[in-house]
């Protein structure tokens, strides 16, 4: 004789105690935005109680601002552009860059080093939330920069702007970490782990220098104005002085003739997605090889 269960309305049915547990743990983590927003927590407050890296991320431009900025912030470009504001989109365009690529090129290859990121590829934790969790948490880094040259600007080196193009401007900032992130991850997933901040610094240098961030190209080797053309942080920087500054003064200040806008545009986010595409598939090659 064979008999059926019977359920009453409210009653847990078969296969109940399993949904109910993933639904437990699913208001537990928050799902994907859960832990995301975790990462993000845990990513922040690893960062402030590291000394060296808040002073190295944050605390750099800030002094670079100081040294270089404010005995010049007074002076004025042929349009009328102050130096000080100048100085502070080359300084915090730097800072940003190089939050980007040592960020991500030298503390996720740390991470893959120790052997972290194989561990998550064997849990149910998602690799990619890993990831994009590095990325908000660099973006809010980025702010703190924006935020912290900004306010020395303003106060000691006379810099106006209307509260749209400081929006605008540290939008805009904020929004390159992401973009060069891709870089900082192709260094990441390309280069041995011990050799990741060797090539950071290797790249980051001459890609600073060659942009215009520290001098004008005008007044380095021609070699760098050859270069320059080429390259995705030079593009970068010519799109934030054009934020806040008018096209004469950047010609000016950079000592780079004026080219179109969508131009730029192209050149970041083009390079951002190849560069992308270069780490992923890195990633995916180390991630069979390990299986392998």
């Amino acid at each position: 004789m064979t008999t059926t269960a019977r359920t009453t309305p409210g009653s847990p049915g078969p296969g109940s105690r399993h949904a109910g547990t993933q639904h437990a743990g699913t208001r537990r983590t928050g799902g994907v935005a859960g832990l995301l927003a975790r990462t993000v927590v845990v990513g922040l407050r690893s960062s402030f109680r590291d000394a060296e890296f808040a002073v190295g991320a944050v605390a750099v431009p800030v002094l670079l601002y100081a040294m270089f900025g404010l005995p010049n912030a007074s002076s004025t470009l042929p349009g009328g552009t102050r130096v000080g504001l100048a100085m502070l989109v080359s300084l915090t365009a730097y800072g940003v860059v190089s939050l980007a690529l040592f960020t991500f090129g030298e503390n996720v290859a740390k991470d893959r080093g120790r052997g972290w990121l194989r561990t998550l590829r064997a849990t149910p934790f998602p690799t990619g939330v890993y990831l994009a969790g590095t990325s908000l948490t660099a973006a809010v880094h980025a702010v703190l920069i924006v935020l912290s040259t900004g306010l020395l600007a303003a106060t000691a080196g006379g810099v106006r702007l209307d509260a749209g193009r400081w929006l605008a401007f540290g939008a805009f900032m904020s929004a390159g970490v992401l973009l060069f992130s891709t870089l900082g991850f192709a260094i990441a997933f390309l280069a041995r782990p011990r050799a990741a901040t060797v090539v950071a610094n290797l790249l980051f240098l001459p890609l600073a220098f060659a942009s215009g961030f520290f001098m004008p190209l005008s007044e380095l080797p021609a070699v760098m104005s050859d270069v320059a053309p080429y390259l995705p942080t030079f593009h970068f920087g010519q799109l934030a002085y054009g934020l806040v500054m008018p096209a004469d003064d950047v010609v000016a200040f950079t000592g780079a003739a004026t080219q179109p806008v969508a131009l730029h545009l192209a050149w970041v986010l083009g390079s951002a997605v190849l560069l992308g595409a270069v780490a992923l598939l890195a990633a995916r090659r180390e991630a069979v090889t390990r299986r392998g």
